[in-house]
């Protein structure tokens, strides 16, 4: 006789065993219809999973990101088993639900074209239409090893070969067709819904190892309804437009090459970007107090061993044996080199709170197949601070750091910002009490902060727990940027201390924060978020000089001269080209402004101002201009 406990508290009572679609029922007709998983106690469970004992429980709609979860792993599913009903043959390995979607691997000599997709999608919509029933069963480990093995589905057969003995092995049967699979999934294949799409077909190395074999895998999108893959797929073009590798090209600046997989070529206008970026950001940090240090990019094996990252981040490090047999690494983080500073000379409580800001190019090895642009590479330049502070500072010197992140995100046009809050994970050093300590100072000040925020539970650093800053941009993608992180634990393992009041020496907390993250990453999410086209004051080439003939060059050159003296970046475009030639060209690498010289404008001692994506043309006297526009860039330090 259960006692079925929901999420409001109240209780339903039951005679006998009950499945989760007779609570469902049991609550109303409407969300028997609607539910598609629950969970029993905090595991998600199918809605026909029998339920013997007192427990609570959680039901899950369309409309909850389980429920969501659960379409878009059955539609993977029912990819693999329209591909096996179309090509016989073709052997599945894993399809994983991913952020708004879904893929499946497989192994086939030929390769799959966009003819094959389409005809893969119209046989999932049968397979919808057949309203497969979905059943779970659980066999022992030998017998679903040579069940695969017998069926030629080798790559299944040694993903069970992986699970430890006396685990289960559990089978979901669509119909038919069946797969290994922990599940939850939906009731029938009729559950799904229609509102699918296969997006894309790209190569993948089985298990991600780039010494096993090359695999097929074909990435889908599954939604709740029509209009919400209508409004993702609208999202997507949308995005395709802004891909900054693209823009990147259009716009001059940078490129990538397989010389240096992962690290960045920066061209003019690029760095100029970066440094506008960082001089925005110095400017920033100095007004809040920090003191700007540099250290060394490479370091010896023994301090990284003494820190804790050579256990934890070893395989991620680029190393080199000198020939006096010495162990370097170059840095993957900015944190050891910033206490090496910290304990140069004694601190006292009163120097408390120190705050140390590098912008410090760090190096991690990241799969080849990881890399994309910008937004993952190898080499990279965190805007880093250390803050070092006494355990009563902790949450104040925290509400500071967000305050200041906001503030910047604000100024760079990212109003909407979501904070996620990060506990301690499996793999960490420390002590639990001082783990304790630092994940309640911290949720303390996200809570003092008002904003939204939500728990990743395990999610933490190895050394403590972490606040991140999550941006949406302009077409509604989440991008986590900035990083804040409470540590009891690095100064401790290097020594570092300060002496109290009382003349006793204590460990400083550290206090780890990022605020752009990467700059190379956040130059990346710019780019996509404004389509290129920057804000004036942060555009790497603000102005271009275009003289309408040759006979007003040095026109053309004096005022360029005088944009440049007013601290507006600019240049003159001489090329023997014609006038709307020029135009298109810089417009099409995303020109601010472009000013027009003539001979009206030569006599009037003026410039005819062209907008981005305006044709409208407006003369104004040179001498206002520059006045103007000038404050456009000191808007940036108000």
């Amino acid at each position: 006789m259960p006692t079925i406990t929901l999420p409001d508290g109240k209780s339903l009572e039951f005679t006998n065993q009950v499945t989760g679609l007779q609570i469902a029922e049991k609550i109303g007709k409407s969300l028997a219809k609607q539910a598609m998983v629950i969970s029993v106690d905090g595991k998600l469970r199918d809605l026909n999973f029998v339920i013997e004992k007192d427990c609570s429980v959680k039901i899950f709609t369309s409309k909850n990101d389980e429920g969501l979860e659960t379409i878009r792993h059955d539609t993977a599913h029912i990819l693999a088993m329209a591909v096996q009903e179309l090509y016989p043959g073709t052997q599945v390995t894993i399809g994983p639900v991913i952020e708004n979607g879904f893929y499946y691997d497989f192994a086939r000599k030929e390769p799959f074209t966009e003819d094959d997709l389409k005809r893969i999608e119209e046989k999932m919509r049968e397979i919808v239409d057949r309203n497969e029933i979905t059943k779970r069963e659980v066999w022992s480990r030998d017998k679903a090893i040579k069940h695969f093995k017998n069926k030629g589905e080798f790559y299944k057969a040694q993903l069970i070969e992986s699970i430890p003995e006396g685990e289960e092995v559990s089978i979901y049967f669509h119909g038919e067709w069946h797969d290994l699979c922990r599940g939850p999934h939906l009731s029938s294949t009729g559950k799904i819904g229609k509102f699918f799409k296969l997006t894309k077909v790209a190569g993948a190395y089985w298990r991600g190892d780039s010494n096993n074999e090359m695999l097929q895998r074909i990435y889908g999108t599954s939604w709740a309804s029509q209009k919400d893959l209508d409004d993702y797929l609208k999202r997507i073009e949308e995005a395709e437009k802004r891909d900054h590798r693209k823009l990147g090209k259009e716009m001059d600046l940078f490129h990538f090459r397989e010389e240096s997989p992962g690290s960045v070529f920066w061209h003019e206008k690029g760095w100029a970007l970066f440094q506008k970026l960082i001089d925005y950001m110095r400017m920033k940090q100095d007004i809040a107090g920090y003191k700007e240090i540099n250290t060394p990019e490479v370091l010896d094996r023994s301090l990284w061993e003494k820190s804790g990252h050579w256990e934890k981040f070893g395989a991620n490090m680029y190393t080199s044996t000198t020939p006096d047999e010495k162990v370097f690494a170059i840095k993957p983080m900015n944190c050891p080199g910033c206490l090496e500073v910290f304990n140069q000379g004694l601190k006292s409580y009163k120097d408390l709170p120190l705050k140390m800001s590098e912008f410090g190019k760090v190096h991690r090895y990241e799969p080849s197949g990881a890399l994309h642009g910008l937004l993952r590479v190898r080499a990279f330049t965190q805007d880093d601070a250390h803050i070092f502070c006494t355990e009563d500072q902790i949450t104040e010197e925290c509400l500071i750091v967000t305050n200041l992140i906001l503030e910047i995100y604000r100024d760079l046009g990212f109003e909407n910002v979501i904070l996620k809050y990060s506990d301690r994970p499996e793999l960490r050093v420390g002590d639990d009490k001082v783990w304790d300590k630092a994940e309640s100072a911290l949720l303390k000040a996200v809570k003092a902060s008002k904003l939204e925020y939500s728990i990743n539970k395990g999610e933490g650093a190895f050394y403590g727990p972490k606040i991140e800053f999550v941006l949406r941009d302009a077409i509604g993608r989440d991008w986590q940027c900035g990083t804040l992180q409470v540590d009891f634990n690095l100064p401790g393992r290097l020594g570092a201390s300060y002496v109290d009041k009382d003349g006793s020496k204590k460990i400083p907390v550290m206090l780890h924060r990022a605020l752009f993250g990467s700059l190379e990453r956040f130059i990346g999410i710019l780019i996509e978020n404004y389509a290129g086209k920057f804000p004036f004051w942060i555009s790497p080439l603000q102005t271009v000089v275009i003289p309408i003939s040759e006979e007003f060059d040095d026109y053309a050159i004096e005022v360029t001269k005088k944009i440049k003296e007013a601290g507006i970046s600019s240049h003159v475009d001489l090329k023997k080209h014609n006038l709307n030639n020029k135009i298109k060209e810089h417009s099409l690498a995303k020109i601010p402004v472009l000013l027009i010289c003539g001979k009206k404008e030569v006599d009037t001692n003026s410039v005819t101002i062209r907008r981005l994506d305006s044709n409208k043309q407006e003369n104004m006297d040179l001498n206002l201009f520059l006045k103007k526009f000038s404050a456009f860039n000191k808007a940036s330090s108000n």
